[in-house]
């Protein structure tokens, strides 16, 4: 049994991250600004420790001596609709920058024997994502930098301070940058939730010959990988001896307009897609349309190189599985 403590396990990865490391018979100790919204205490913890980690005192209590695995995916973050307007890029950057800084400097003082750190696709060069046909996410292409959001500055920031506490502090670190994890268990509305979570729900709340909308002109494309294969890859990495940074998602690339005509395939209603973008999306919300980069798209030769394993469940299936979930979460909300 290993005393493992996931920092963030409040949130989607972490709550389900948590929940596969007390399944596996490790002591579990959680910490988090916010209680898991989708499961119980029990399930997925011994320990939850409700607190802001941007203090710095609060993280020297949460995390303990010769603690066998810290898993850092605490973060000021959400979906397109909170990440890409620009409304929330201080906090997004002064928030987590400071987790990340007061996590590091603990696990080298308390001798912690292996740190995760969940990073982000955003930290790939725009200039690298502007063909939705031809992204190029290969973790070489992260320098010369150019991230198109804070967020994704951020992220880059602390994957380079992780790295050099373990060069100058012998911290033995894993780095994985997550492209779009989804599945049940996860915000799926109120402005944070991620664009499969979006598009499952409109399906969801939508009539039998309606319509909903999409951001964007739905040409831009991404990948995404089903919550059940980011938490064995994270296991893997690990395991290895494989520092990082590495990717963490699908290679099945799609398009958000495609996505959506999934969600409605799925539902079995028969619905109209209507695109908004432009000065008609600034009218209606008040701020520009948060589409992101044109293109993105996993590559994970590296892992299957350092790991041997790639991903095994087509993006259907867990589409399938979250949208049952959401329809759920609909359907009692609504009562």
């Amino acid at each position: 049994m290993k005393n493992v403590i996931v920092l963030g396990g409040g949130g989607f990865i972490g709550g389900h991250l948590a929940k596969k490391m007390k399944d596996l018979g490790n002591h579990v100790r959680i910490a988090d600004i916010k209680k898991n919204e989708f499961f119980k205490k029990e399930d997925i913890c011994h320990e939850f420790i409700l607190c802001d980690l941007t203090d710095a005192k609060l993280v020297e209590l949460v995390i303990t001596e010769n603690c066998d695995e810290v898993y850092q995916l605490a973060a000021d973050m959400g979906g397109a609709g909170y990440i890409n307007t620009g409304q929330n890029d201080a906090d997004v950057m002064h928030n987590s920058a400071i987790i990340n800084l007061n996590v590091a400097h603990q696990c080298v003082l308390k001798k912690v024997k292996k740190v995760f750190y969940s990073s982000s696709a955003c930290i790939y060069p725009e200039h690298n994502q502007l063909d939705p046909d031809n992204p190029n996410c290969i973790e070489s292409t992260a320098y010369p930098a150019n991230p198109d959001s804070e967020y994704g500055w951020e992220k880059l920031f602390s994957e380079r301070m992780f790295l050099a506490f373990k060069r100058n502090h012998n911290l033995d670190v894993r780095i994985a940058r997550f492209h779009n994890i989804f599945g049940p268990q996860g915000t799926w509305m109120g402005g944070k939730e991620k664009v499969p979570a979006a598009m499952l729900r409109k399906v969801a709340q939508t009539e039998n010959n309606g319509t909903f909308e999409v951001w964007g002109d739905g040409l831009q494309t991404r990948s995404f990988l089903y919550i059940s294969e980011c938490i064995e890859a994270i296991i893997r990495l690990m395991e290895s001896e494989f520092s990082g940074p590495v990717n963490i998602g699908s290679e099945e690339k799609i398009s958000i307009n495609d996505l959506a005509k999934m969600a409605i395939a799925i539902s079995g209603k028969n619905i109209s897609i209507y695109n908004i973008y432009g000065q008609e999306f600034f009218n209606k919300y008040g701020f520009n349309c948060p589409t992101g980069v044109r293109g993105r798209n996993s590559d994970n030769t590296l892992y299957l190189e350092k790991l041997g394993w790639s991903v095994s469940s087509p993006l259907i299936d867990g589409m399938s599985n979250t949208y049952q979930w959401i329809k759920s979460q609909v359907e009692t909300f609504e009562k």
